[in-house]
């Protein structure tokens, strides 16, 4: 009984229902798994994602960093340029960047100063803007680092006048300035004064010295001279008043208000060039041309304002020390830059006669945004000594004036080679010859009519007839193709930003916190720029002088508009941080490039004026030391503008 209770009891207990039948198997017990989570599916891709990626990321810095090649590739592409065989010629193409101001042109001077912004950041911006293209060009012509061109050998033909009695001429022949309503007082109108003694140069002193504090007290400020100082011009005035007591005066600018850009040493101003931390003791040598003008009997009132490091083409300079300049015909305008305090001050009667420097336009671009005359002379032809060496193969001075013959009068005063300075030591005789020919028969004017019309419409409109009055005069205009603008716009940006970039290097590590937000973005833009960037622009430059010598074999002259457009709009926040816009400095620059690039002179004459009252100019550019027939079109041209309207902020001296 017990066993068969140990075997009962051991026995397994059917479940419910009773026993399994035969031939059939017993259930499996069910088995209640989880229910997959929501999204954990996408999870795991996820991180299998990221694992990937972390592998791959690493093996992909690996390759590019030591395992591909990155100086150069078989598959690159480079567009060969035959020796002397111009390649098919484009419309300009405006460049692409935002204006930047305030809080986003700080960021971006920021960025583009740091590792990001060397390596990704500015090398985009290039190329969109085509700054790369010289690295896609196979050019085989040795570069030329100066363009400076030897004169021609001709004939020695005695001048039928020389070059005094062509000035005499011109001051005889030019019309009073109170004969046709308004016109800016010029030498003219300041020696008729100081000869028949109605005033002496000591008067017209008091008079600019009373100008001088009374201008940059009105609001807005003009800000034109930036240094100036009053025992040093009444010095001068009272000297040059007694020459003409004792007629003994020295020349046609004896007793003539100048001023200089603080580009140039002048004693005893501070050598500033637009900056906070130049020039932190006062001259005590002048440069070539201030020592020249003062041989001559100028009265020198001051230094003036300019673009910082002349890196812009607006002027705009917010520092404390210069502050923006205001264009007189439109006070809430830019004058234009770099020149841009000796435009303003020309155009508002603070002087007939101002000097610049125009390395990318900076004599013509202001001048023509301001309604007056400048001309860049002939690389070399009028001597850079004792100006900061910022761009040693663009730069060139000229005069800006009141009418092209006071440029002349100015031209011919400075135009000689220097011992001091290295370039334009063989030039011919600077003359004004023809100058003053009654009419424009056997000149042949060329035009590019596509470059040409890269332009506003309304300055198109006033410059295409001002062509055709050069036409009614007996000039003939011949058409003319200006080959490669494309590549001579990038080849000079990098010429230009290259050597700046090269003579501010110690600047730019010191003094950076210290330089405007502009002139970094400009600086730290230039650093993008590699040697062989440099010599292949070079090598273009030995093209675009070749294709020139070309074209003037066939014409006396190019003619363009002066800008493209008139002067922007000075925004508020210019005036605290200035402002950065590289597609309006590139196309301000486009009939400015050609001179600076090659070398040639240029002349800008105001011809009229845009519905808003802004000034436009027009632009003749001619071969290299033939200023003469540029002076000769442009004493002309002027006529053309029926009538010279006052600028909004003007001062009589002479009154």
């Amino acid at each position: 009984m017990a066993g068969s209770a140990t075997r009962a009891g051991n026995r397994p207990i059917p479940p419910r229902g009773g026993r399994q039948r035969a031939g059939r198997g017993r259930a499996p017990p069910r088995r209640h798994s989880a229910a997959p989570a929501p999204g954990s599916a996408g999870r795991d891709a996820m991180e299998l994602a990221l694992l990937l990626l972390g592998a791959l990321l690493p093996a992909a810095a690996l390759y590019l960093c030591c395992v591909r090649r990155h100086t150069g590739s078989a598959a690159a592409t480079l567009h060969r340029r035959e020796p002397g065989r111009a390649a098919a010629s484009s419309p300009p193409r405006d460049a692409w960047a935002p204006r930047l101001c305030g809080f986003w042109l700080r960021l971006f001077v920021h960025t583009a100063n740091t590792a990001f912004g060397q390596i990704l950041l500015l090398p985009l911006l290039l190329r969109l803007n085509n700054f790369s293209l010289m690295r896609s060009l196979d050019i085989h012509e040795d570069p030329t680092f100066i363009p400076e061109v030897a004169a021609e050998v001709t004939e020695d033909k005695s001048e039928t006048k020389s070059t005094l009695d062509i000035i005499k001429q011109l001051i005889d022949t030019r019309p009073d300035s109170a004969s046709h309503g308004f016109s800016f007082k010029g030498i003219k109108d300041y020696l008729d004064c100081y000869r028949s003694g109605k005033l002496t140069p000591s008067q017209v002193a008091k008079n600019i010295i009373a100008v001088l504090e009374d201008c940059d007290k009105s609001t807005p400020p003009l800000r034109a001279i930036v240094q100036w100082d009053q025992e040093q011009i009444m010095l001068m005035a009272e000297a040059s008043t007694a020459r003409y007591r004792n007629k003994c005066t020295l020349s046609y600018l004896d007793g003539i208000p100048v001023c200089l850009k603080e580009e140039f040493k002048v004693v005893p101003y501070y050598h500033r060039v637009g900056t906070v931390y130049l020039g932190t003791e006062p001259e005590t040598e002048d440069a070539t041309v201030a020592k020249k003008l003062r041989e001559a009997g100028a009265v020198i009132i001051g230094v003036s304002n300019m673009h910082e490091l002349g890196t812009g083409t607006t002027g705009c300079n917010p520092n404390r020390y210069h502050k923006i300049p205001r264009n007189p015909y439109k006070p809430n305008h830019f004058t234009g830059g770099s020149s841009s305090g000796s435009a303003a001050a020309v155009a508002a009667g603070l002087c007939p006669v101002a000097i610049g420097t125009d390395g990318g336009g900076s004599v013509r671009i202001p001048a023509a945004f301001c309604g007056v005359v400048g001309l860049k002379g002939t690389f070399g032809r009028i001597s850079s000594h004792g100006s900061l060496p910022l761009s040693y193969s663009t730069v060139s001075v000229g005069p800006i004036c009141t009418s092209v013959a006071d440029a002349a009068i100015v031209y011919s005063i400075l135009a000689e080679p220097d011992p001091l300075y290295p370039y334009g030591l063989k030039q011919p005789k600077a003359t004004l010859s023809d100058m003053c020919a009654p009419d424009l028969k056997g000149l042949k004017l060329g035009v590019d009519w596509t470059f040409f019309k890269a332009c506003d419409a309304e300055i198109l409109s006033v410059c295409e007839k001002a062509v055709e009055y050069l036409q009614n005069l007996g000039a003939s205009v011949v058409e003319v193709s200006l080959p490669e603008m494309e590549e001579v716009k990038i080849a000079h940006a990098i010429c230009i930003l290259s050597e700046m970039r090269d003579f501010l290097q110690p600047d730019f590590n010191k003094h950076f916190q210290e330089m405007n937000l502009e002139t970094r973005a400009s600086l730290a833009l230039g650093s993008q720029f590699t040697a062989l960037d440099y010599i292949t622009a070079n090598r273009q430059r030995t093209r675009s002088m070749r294709f020139l010598r070309e074209i003037f074999t066939t014409v006396n002259c190019i003619l363009t508009p002066a800008i493209a457009s008139t002067a922007p709009r000075i925004h508020e926040s210019d005036l605290l941080t200035g402002s950065s816009n590289i597609s309006f400095t590139m196309r301000s620059m486009r009939f400015m490039q050609l001179g600076n690039f090659t070398g040639i002179p240029g002349l800008i004459v105001p011809i009229g004026y845009s519905t808003a009252g802004l000034p436009i100019g027009f632009q003749v550019m001619a071969k290299w030391w033939d200023e003469a027939v540029l002076l000769r079109i442009g004493l002309k041209l002027e006529q053309f503008r029926c009538q010279t309207k006052k600028p909004t902020i003007h001062y009589d001296i002479l009154a």
